[in-house]
Protein backbone atom coordinates (compact mmCIF):
# COMPACT_ATOMS: atom_id res chain seq x y z
CA UNK A 1 0.00 0.00 0.00
CA UNK A 2 1.14 3.51 -1.02
CA UNK A 3 1.81 5.88 1.50
CA UNK A 4 -1.07 8.18 0.35
CA UNK A 5 -3.59 5.13 0.83
CA UNK A 6 -2.12 4.24 4.04
CA UNK A 7 -2.48 7.78 5.20
CA UNK A 8 -5.99 8.02 4.04
CA UNK A 9 -6.41 5.46 6.46
CA UNK A 10 -5.50 7.37 8.98
CA UNK A 11 -1.75 5.84 9.38
CA UNK A 12 -0.34 9.08 10.98
CA UNK A 13 3.38 8.51 10.43
CA UNK A 14 2.43 8.21 6.64
CA UNK A 15 0.37 11.76 6.50
CA UNK A 16 3.85 12.87 8.54
CA UNK A 17 5.85 11.45 4.99
CA UNK A 18 3.54 12.47 2.66
CA UNK A 19 3.42 16.10 3.80
CA UNK A 20 7.22 16.30 5.09
CA UNK A 21 8.60 17.00 1.48
CA UNK A 22 6.39 20.11 1.15
CA UNK A 23 6.61 21.51 4.97
CA UNK A 24 9.47 24.57 4.51
CA UNK A 25 8.09 25.27 1.08
CA UNK A 26 4.52 26.22 2.30
CA UNK A 27 6.07 27.63 5.26
CA UNK A 28 7.79 29.96 2.92
CA UNK A 29 4.30 30.31 0.62
CA UNK A 30 2.81 31.66 3.83
CA UNK A 31 5.25 34.22 4.57
CA UNK A 32 5.20 35.37 1.32
CA UNK A 33 1.29 35.96 1.69
CA UNK A 34 1.31 37.46 5.25
CA UNK A 35 4.88 38.83 5.82
CA UNK A 36 5.33 37.46 9.03
CA UNK A 37 7.22 34.58 10.13
CA UNK A 38 5.66 34.01 13.11
CA UNK A 39 1.84 34.12 11.29
CA UNK A 40 3.29 31.26 8.70
CA UNK A 41 4.11 29.57 11.50
CA UNK A 42 0.96 29.53 12.85
CA UNK A 43 -0.91 29.25 9.79
CA UNK A 44 1.35 26.35 8.71
CA UNK A 45 0.26 23.98 11.65
CA UNK A 46 -3.57 24.78 10.47
CA UNK A 47 -3.15 23.52 6.83
CA UNK A 48 -1.47 20.89 8.10
CA UNK A 49 -4.48 19.63 10.60
CA UNK A 50 -6.78 20.44 7.37
CA UNK A 51 -5.16 18.99 5.42
CA UNK A 52 -5.33 15.33 7.95
CA UNK A 53 -8.81 15.85 8.78
CA UNK A 54 -9.53 16.77 4.32
CA UNK A 55 -7.52 13.79 2.97
CA UNK A 56 -10.47 11.91 2.61
CA UNK A 57 -11.76 14.21 0.19
CA UNK A 58 -8.37 14.69 -1.89
CA UNK A 59 -9.46 12.80 -5.18
CA UNK A 60 -6.11 12.97 -6.90
CA UNK A 61 -6.88 15.32 -9.50
CA UNK A 62 -4.31 17.53 -8.96
CA UNK A 63 -1.05 16.67 -7.00
CA UNK A 64 -0.40 16.53 -3.25
CA UNK A 65 1.33 19.73 -3.78
CA UNK A 66 -0.74 21.38 -5.42
CA UNK A 67 -3.86 20.41 -3.22
CA UNK A 68 -1.47 21.60 -0.85
CA UNK A 69 -1.02 24.59 -2.18
CA UNK A 70 -4.73 25.23 -2.07
CA UNK A 71 -5.45 24.34 1.46
CA UNK A 72 -2.46 27.36 2.51
CA UNK A 73 -3.37 29.83 -0.16
CA UNK A 74 -6.83 30.23 0.99
CA UNK A 75 -6.43 30.02 4.71
CA UNK A 76 -3.90 33.02 4.52
CA UNK A 77 -6.60 34.68 2.57
CA UNK A 78 -8.97 33.78 4.85
CA UNK A 79 -6.93 34.92 8.14
CA UNK A 80 -6.34 38.19 6.39
CA UNK A 81 -9.97 38.89 5.21
CA UNK A 82 -11.19 37.40 9.15
CA UNK A 83 -8.80 38.57 11.27
CA UNK A 84 -7.01 41.07 9.32
CA UNK A 85 -3.59 41.60 10.04
CA UNK A 86 -1.42 40.67 12.99
CA UNK A 87 0.15 44.05 14.13
CA UNK A 88 1.81 44.00 16.72
CA UNK A 89 2.13 46.45 19.32
CA UNK A 90 4.61 49.84 18.09
CA UNK A 91 7.52 50.07 18.80
CA UNK A 92 8.53 52.44 21.08
CA UNK A 93 11.98 53.67 20.25
CA UNK A 94 14.28 54.68 23.51
CA UNK A 95 15.48 57.97 22.22
CA UNK A 96 13.15 60.75 20.52
CA UNK A 97 13.95 59.97 17.00
CA UNK A 98 13.32 62.95 14.22
CA UNK A 99 10.18 63.09 12.18
CA UNK A 100 10.42 60.44 9.64
CA UNK A 101 9.59 60.46 6.08
CA UNK A 102 6.76 58.62 5.99
CA UNK A 103 4.87 55.90 8.36
CA UNK A 104 4.45 52.80 6.88
CA UNK A 105 1.50 50.49 7.69
CA UNK A 106 3.69 47.34 7.10
CA UNK A 107 4.72 46.61 10.88
CA UNK A 108 3.95 43.27 11.00
CA UNK A 109 6.83 42.43 8.42
CA UNK A 110 9.53 40.07 10.14
CA UNK A 111 12.89 38.38 8.18
CA UNK A 112 13.16 35.02 7.20
CA UNK A 113 16.09 33.24 7.97
CA UNK A 114 18.61 31.50 5.63
CA UNK A 115 19.42 28.66 7.59
CA UNK A 116 15.35 27.37 7.08
CA UNK A 117 15.57 28.72 3.48
CA UNK A 118 18.53 25.49 2.97
CA UNK A 119 15.65 23.46 3.73
CA UNK A 120 14.02 24.51 0.37
CA UNK A 121 13.21 21.42 -2.32
CA UNK A 122 15.31 22.17 -5.22
CA UNK A 123 12.57 22.12 -7.40
CA UNK A 124 12.63 24.69 -10.47
CA UNK A 125 9.31 26.79 -10.96
CA UNK A 126 6.93 25.99 -13.71
CA UNK A 127 7.51 27.62 -17.09
CA UNK A 128 5.62 30.51 -16.80
CA UNK A 129 7.72 31.40 -12.95
CA UNK A 130 9.44 35.20 -13.21
CA UNK A 131 11.26 35.40 -10.25
CA UNK A 132 14.15 32.96 -9.34
CA UNK A 133 14.17 31.35 -5.36
CA UNK A 134 16.36 34.30 -4.18
CA UNK A 135 14.37 37.79 -6.26
CA UNK A 136 11.13 35.61 -4.58
CA UNK A 137 11.81 35.81 -0.90
CA UNK A 138 14.24 39.43 -0.64
CA UNK A 139 12.18 41.92 1.88
CA UNK A 140 11.80 44.19 -0.81
CA UNK A 141 9.33 41.64 -2.80
CA UNK A 142 7.61 40.67 0.27
CA UNK A 143 7.19 43.88 1.83
CA UNK A 144 5.33 44.74 -2.20
CA UNK A 145 3.32 41.98 -2.18
CA UNK A 146 1.70 43.29 1.58
CA UNK A 147 0.91 46.49 -0.50
CA UNK A 148 -1.35 44.36 -2.80
CA UNK A 149 -4.57 43.40 -2.37
CA UNK A 150 -4.49 39.85 -0.67
CA UNK A 151 -5.97 38.05 -4.04
CA UNK A 152 -3.74 39.73 -6.27
CA UNK A 153 -1.06 38.60 -4.52
CA UNK A 154 -1.67 35.09 -4.30
CA UNK A 155 -2.22 35.21 -7.73
CA UNK A 156 1.16 36.95 -8.78
CA UNK A 157 3.08 34.13 -6.22
CA UNK A 158 1.21 30.88 -7.89
CA UNK A 159 1.89 32.17 -11.29
CA UNK A 160 5.22 33.91 -11.25
CA UNK A 161 7.16 32.87 -8.55
CA UNK A 162 5.68 28.73 -8.44
CA UNK A 163 4.50 28.95 -12.07
CA UNK A 164 1.20 27.53 -11.89
CA UNK A 165 -1.14 27.98 -15.36
CA UNK A 166 -3.32 30.06 -15.80
CA UNK A 167 -6.21 27.53 -15.47
CA UNK A 168 -4.03 25.71 -11.98
CA UNK A 169 -4.03 29.11 -10.28
CA UNK A 170 -8.19 29.66 -11.15
CA UNK A 171 -8.39 26.28 -9.28
CA UNK A 172 -6.64 27.31 -6.11
CA UNK A 173 -8.46 30.40 -6.08
CA UNK A 174 -11.51 29.08 -7.07
CA UNK A 175 -12.32 32.05 -9.71
CA UNK A 176 -11.77 31.88 -13.47
CA UNK A 177 -8.85 32.27 -15.99
CA UNK A 178 -10.08 35.28 -16.79
CA UNK A 179 -10.32 37.02 -13.10
CA UNK A 180 -6.44 35.20 -12.65
CA UNK A 181 -5.21 37.27 -16.01
CA UNK A 182 -6.63 40.76 -14.85
CA UNK A 183 -4.99 40.15 -11.25
CA UNK A 184 -2.02 38.83 -12.31
CA UNK A 185 -1.65 41.82 -14.94
CA UNK A 186 -2.42 44.86 -12.18
CA UNK A 187 -0.47 43.25 -9.46
CA UNK A 188 2.39 42.93 -12.02
CA UNK A 189 2.33 46.96 -12.26
CA UNK A 190 2.50 47.57 -9.01
CA UNK A 191 5.42 45.11 -8.17
CA UNK A 192 7.68 46.68 -11.35
CA UNK A 193 10.14 48.53 -9.11
CA UNK A 194 10.80 45.69 -6.99
CA UNK A 195 13.16 44.14 -8.03
CA UNK A 196 16.49 44.90 -6.64
CA UNK A 197 19.32 44.14 -9.28
CA UNK A 198 22.08 42.87 -6.12
CA UNK A 199 25.53 41.58 -6.41
CA UNK A 200 25.98 37.49 -6.18
CA UNK A 201 25.24 35.91 -2.91
CA UNK A 202 28.42 35.35 -1.31
CA UNK A 203 30.45 37.09 -4.34
CA UNK A 204 33.80 39.71 -3.93
CA UNK A 205 31.17 42.75 -4.27
CA UNK A 206 28.55 41.50 -1.58
CA UNK A 207 31.67 40.81 1.10
CA UNK A 208 33.06 44.43 0.31
CA UNK A 209 29.52 46.39 0.91
CA UNK A 210 28.88 44.36 4.23
CA UNK A 211 32.27 44.48 5.71
CA UNK A 212 32.52 48.56 5.08
CA UNK A 213 29.06 48.78 6.16
CA UNK A 214 29.79 47.32 9.65
CA UNK A 215 33.03 48.62 10.12
CA UNK A 216 31.01 52.58 9.65
CA UNK A 217 28.31 51.53 11.88
CA UNK A 218 30.26 50.29 14.83
CA UNK A 219 32.45 53.33 14.10
CA UNK A 220 30.22 55.86 13.85
CA UNK A 221 30.96 56.82 10.79
CA UNK A 222 28.25 58.11 9.55
CA UNK A 223 29.80 60.09 6.37
CA UNK A 224 31.61 56.31 5.26
CA UNK A 225 27.75 54.97 5.96
CA UNK A 226 26.54 57.47 3.61
CA UNK A 227 28.82 57.16 0.73
CA UNK A 228 27.66 53.58 0.64
CA UNK A 229 23.89 54.16 -0.20
CA UNK A 230 21.84 54.74 -3.09
CA UNK A 231 20.91 58.72 -3.57
CA UNK A 232 17.22 56.96 -2.94
CA UNK A 233 18.14 54.57 0.19
CA UNK A 234 15.89 54.27 3.10
CA UNK A 235 15.82 52.68 6.41
CA UNK A 236 13.16 51.04 7.91
CA UNK A 237 12.47 49.78 11.96
CA UNK A 238 9.45 47.17 11.98
CA UNK A 239 6.93 47.53 14.08
CA UNK A 240 8.08 50.55 14.29
CA UNK A 241 6.08 52.92 11.39
CA UNK A 242 9.15 54.98 10.76
CA UNK A 243 10.96 54.95 7.63
CA UNK A 244 13.11 57.35 6.69
CA UNK A 245 14.04 58.02 3.02
CA UNK A 246 17.10 59.59 1.48
CA UNK A 247 20.67 60.10 2.64
CA UNK A 248 19.67 63.76 4.84
CA UNK A 249 16.47 61.82 6.51
CA UNK A 250 18.84 58.62 7.27
CA UNK A 251 21.67 60.82 8.55
CA UNK A 252 19.55 62.78 10.79
CA UNK A 253 18.34 59.34 12.31
CA UNK A 254 21.60 57.55 12.55
CA UNK A 255 22.98 61.00 14.61
CA UNK A 256 20.20 60.86 16.83
CA UNK A 257 20.43 57.12 17.53
CA UNK A 258 24.12 57.51 17.29
CA UNK A 259 23.69 60.02 20.58
CA UNK A 260 21.42 57.68 22.51
CA UNK A 261 24.24 54.98 22.64
CA UNK A 262 26.68 56.80 23.92
CA UNK A 263 29.73 54.90 25.06
CA UNK A 264 28.03 51.38 24.89
CA UNK A 265 29.89 49.24 23.10
CA UNK A 266 28.30 47.98 19.84
CA UNK A 267 28.84 44.64 18.51
CA UNK A 268 27.42 43.29 15.09
CA UNK A 269 26.91 39.50 14.59
CA UNK A 270 27.21 38.69 10.53
CA UNK A 271 23.88 36.66 9.58
CA UNK A 272 22.10 36.11 6.56
CA UNK A 273 17.81 36.26 6.25
CA UNK A 274 16.02 36.66 2.78
CA UNK A 275 18.56 35.74 0.84
CA UNK A 276 20.77 39.07 2.02
CA UNK A 277 23.47 39.93 4.02
CA UNK A 278 22.25 40.86 7.94
CA UNK A 279 24.03 41.88 11.33
CA UNK A 280 22.69 41.02 14.24
CA UNK A 281 22.96 43.85 17.20
CA UNK A 282 24.30 43.37 20.63
CA UNK A 283 24.68 46.29 22.54
CA UNK A 284 26.93 46.33 26.32
CA UNK A 285 27.65 48.76 28.59
CA UNK A 286 31.55 49.75 28.99
CA UNK A 287 32.61 47.73 31.78
CA UNK A 288 30.10 44.78 31.13
CA UNK A 289 31.46 41.63 28.95
CA UNK A 290 28.32 40.43 27.75
CA UNK A 291 26.11 41.99 25.22
CA UNK A 292 22.92 42.03 25.15
CA UNK A 293 20.48 41.97 21.43
CA UNK A 294 18.96 44.94 20.58
CA UNK A 295 17.76 43.64 16.85
CA UNK A 296 18.70 42.55 13.40
CA UNK A 297 20.09 44.96 10.48
CA UNK A 298 18.94 43.21 6.78
CA UNK A 299 21.11 45.63 4.22
CA UNK A 300 19.24 45.38 0.98
CA UNK A 301 21.96 45.77 -2.09
CA UNK A 302 21.77 47.43 -5.48
CA UNK A 303 24.49 46.78 -7.15
CA UNK A 304 27.74 48.26 -5.35
CA UNK A 305 25.42 50.22 -3.07
CA UNK A 306 23.30 49.73 -0.23
CA UNK A 307 19.24 50.61 -1.56
CA UNK A 308 18.07 49.82 1.69
CA UNK A 309 18.72 48.81 5.59
CA UNK A 310 15.70 47.35 7.55
CA UNK A 311 16.08 47.19 10.99
CA UNK A 312 13.95 44.24 13.05
CA UNK A 313 13.17 44.55 17.14
CA UNK A 314 12.07 42.23 19.04
CA UNK A 315 13.14 38.85 21.04
CA UNK A 316 11.52 37.11 18.35
CA UNK A 317 13.92 37.58 15.70
CA UNK A 318 16.74 36.29 17.60
CA UNK A 319 14.44 33.21 17.93
CA UNK A 320 13.66 32.40 14.42
CA UNK A 321 17.13 33.28 13.36
CA UNK A 322 18.62 30.89 15.87
CA UNK A 323 21.00 33.55 17.06
CA UNK A 324 21.52 33.77 20.70
CA UNK A 325 20.36 36.48 23.18
CA UNK A 326 23.24 37.74 24.30
CA UNK A 327 27.32 37.75 23.04
CA UNK A 328 30.61 38.19 24.50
Amino acid sequence: MDVLSRARDGDAEAFRELVAPHRRELHVHCYRLLGSFTDADDTLQEVLLAAWRGLGTFEGRSSVRTWLYRIATNRCLNLIRDRGRRVPPPAVPPFQPPEPTRRSETTWLQPYPDTLLAELPDEAPGPDGRYDARESIELAFVAALQRLPPRQAATLILRDVLGYEAAEVAGILETTATAVKGALQRARATLAGARTDPPAVGSVEEQRLSRRFAAAFIDRDIDMLLDLLTDDAWLAMPPAPHEYHGRAAIAAFLRVSGAWRGDRRLSLVPTRANMQPAFAVYLAEIDEQVAVGAGLIVLTLRADRIAAMTRFFGEDVFVHCGLPATHG
